[in-house]
């Protein structure tokens, strides 16, 4: 099984994966890479109003096949303020 590296650009931190996991092919690791950038984002989402992450799919020869990236962005409305712009 072809083996893939997700590096991952979670602000302005780079992790880069050194070992790697086997998929059956690239589009198993591009799955697996939306689930990481996902789970990163989602558990970063409540330390701030927006976050984007990156996560970038290298081959067997480090080469970049693919990335995967996620913003989430959340905008609050306090209710008050609507009834005082009506």
């Amino acid at each position: 099984m072809p083996r893939f590296y997700f590096d991952v650009r979670d602000g302005g931190r780079f992790t880069p994966d050194d070992e790697g996991l086997e998929f059956d092919s690239l589009d198993a690791a591009e799955r697996a890479a939306a689930e990481t950038a996902t789970a990163i984002g989602r558990e970063r989402l409540p330390r701030s109003d927006t976050h984007k992450v990156t996560v970038e799919v290298r081959d067997e020869r480090r080469a970049l096949v693919g990335t995967v990236m996620v913003l989430m962005e959340v905008h609050r409305i306090d209710p008050a303020s609507q009834l005082l712009s009506t």
